[in-house]
């Protein structure tokens, strides 16, 4: 049987919560997602490995959890030593790509995929590194601020949507050179947008798409202040609140904006996927929709990622392999961690027994082992390694210099009513603490995010005194080996650019 081609859509801050049970959101104008959704296997409650881009991507790729990785922050180097399922998929004979963001930092700006159509929209190098022994800092230049809530609006172009323009215009060229070579041959193309992210600004068509009074109202409410976790307290305080008025308009617009570029997203996949079919290469595909992190967008007043609530840490997770797997929603915990033995699974390879994430392809075909999902953040607004554990109905979000915070998601979803100081659930928290404890050295977890944080701080400030050679990755193209060349014979370059070949077409 031939191995199956992978299309997997990521996309940037999706919040999973829009994407439950019964799939996306009514409201949501999304029928492209919908229609992976009916015709796909549904993971309702899929968490990232840590709620910030660099992290969760390097731990999407590796299936490995940022303390494995070494990829705490968005400026820690992901090692080129590390097989990720690009890795394993060129083992099984796969050309491997990737159109759009990843937020490798480091040289190797590639880890497995044989060609990057695109730059990538952040920064490769060691510019974003927190540095835990100044806490109360505020790095004003790369921090983010609730600048992005009250600037929210319309807009033809921004800076985010030129990139995702050409991250969808490169991925369908893409699949257009896929569809003229070896077709005999499975690709794994990962089209990776930076949309639903910040700054909240949209194209006028999908603004209109969500008048201002059918918009969705906050479900968590807002909380002040003083009333907050420690955590989320210098959460605020990073996006430096006190000088931001975010009033109630300001959040319908941020909020506005945010869907819109949900269905700006929705149509650039529903793009590609026309493309895939044209290319004849529909029946042969297994198509995924992921996103790194999620997004609070304003629920008890929070906004972005960087959290363990369930805005933040949620991912939606959809896998549509319709001849393959019937349709379904599984509602068990899951990790974005189990993407890559899932794909080497599918592709007919041996999955690693040395990695943290787990085959989805038995719960795609109805059988599912309950387990634990851990998250990580040790990242900026936090000043020491924090581990969230789901298991069944309950979280556990807990730190060594934090309160320990205990949900139960089946009956508290909006995570309202913390039960960690509840004595009836004193035996649930001291079961979750003693598996977290089993299986984390806080103090060693500690010193090495300040470790790394401290080398990072030095080589950056380093390398900038003197010549400086960017790891940026700079797409480059042989231009001269495009399309009409005197070294090249007109009539076949044609025939070979084309596709369905002029003889297929023949009657």
């Amino acid at each position: 049987m031939k191995k199956p081609n992978f299309l997997i859509f990521m996309v940037d801050q999706c919040n999973g919560t829009l994407f439950g049970e019964d799939g996306p959101a009514d409201f949501l104008h999304v029928p492209n997602l919908r229609a992976l959704y009916e015709k796909g296997v549904n993971f309702a409650n899929t968490y990232c490995a840590s709620p910030l881009c660099a992290p969760s991507r390097a731990s999407f790729m590796s299936g490995l959890l940022p303390t494995r990785t070494g990829v705490y922050d968005n400026a820690a180097e992901f090692p080129s030593s590390i097989p990720t399922f690009a890795h394993h998929l060129r083992m099984q004979g796969y050309t491997t790509a990737l159109s759009g963001k990843m937020h490798f930092v480091g040289p190797d700006q590639l880890h497995g995929f044989e060609k990057r159509t695109t730059t990538d929209v952040y920064p490769a190098d060691f510019g974003w590194t927190p540095d835990w022994t100044k806490p109360d800092e505020r790095i004003d230049w790369w921090y983010h601020n609730l600048g992005s809530v009250t600037t929210a609006g319309v807009a033809e172009t921004t800076n985010q949507l030129e990139y995702d323009d050409e991250v969808a215009f490169f991925a369908k060229q893409t699949l257009h050179q896929f569809s003229r070579e070896d077709r005999s041959k499975p690709f794994c193309l990962t089209v990776s947008f930076t949309h639903p992210h910040d700054p909240f600004v949209t194209r006028q068509k999908y603004w209109d798409l969500y008048p201002e009074d059918k918009m969705p109202a906050l479900k968590e409410g807002t909380i002040a202040y003083e009333d907050h976790d420690p955590h989320s307290k210098r959460l605020l305080d990073m996006s430096d609140w006190r000088n931001f008025d975010t009033t109630d308009q300001k959040v319908i617009d941020s909020r506005r904006a945010y869907f819109g570029n949900i269905s700006y997203i929705d149509e650039n996949i529903g793009s590609i996927l026309e493309t895939l079919n044209a290319c004849e290469f529909t029946e042969d595909t297994i198509v995924m929709f992921v996103s790194d992190h999620g997004d609070m967008l304003g629920e008890k007043g929070l906004w972005f990622k960087m959290s363990f609530y369930e805005g933040s840490s949620r991912v939606p997770l959809m896998i549509c392999a319709p001849d393959r797997f019937k349709p379904s929603t599984i509602t068990e915990p899951s990790s974005t961690l189990d993407v890559f033995p899932t794909l080497v699974d599918l592709a007919g390879g041996e999955v690693p027994n040395d990695i943290d994430g787990v085959s989805l392809v038995p719960a795609m075909g109805g059988e599912f082992e309950p387990r634990q999902v851990i998250t990580e953040y040790a990242a900026e607004g936090s000043i020491s390694p924090m581990v969230m554990l789901r298991e069944g109905a309950f979280k556990l979000n807990t730190c060594p210099v934090d309160p320990d915070q205990l949900f139960n998601l089946e009956d508290d979803p909006q995570e309202q009513n913390n039960l960690a100081k509840n004595p009836a659930y004193a035996d649930q928290l001291a079961e979750m603490k003693a598996s977290v404890e089993s299986a984390y050295d806080f103090d060693a977890f500690n010193e090495n995010v300040m470790s790394s944080q401290k080398q990072r701080l030095l080589v950056y400030e380093a390398l900038r005194n003197g010549d400086y050679y960017p790891w940026d990755y700079q797409p480059l193209q042989l231009a001269s080996e495009r399309y009409m060349r005197n070294h090249k014979d007109l009539n076949v370059l044609e025939g070979a650019a084309r596709y369905p070949r002029f003889e297929d077409n023949k009657t």
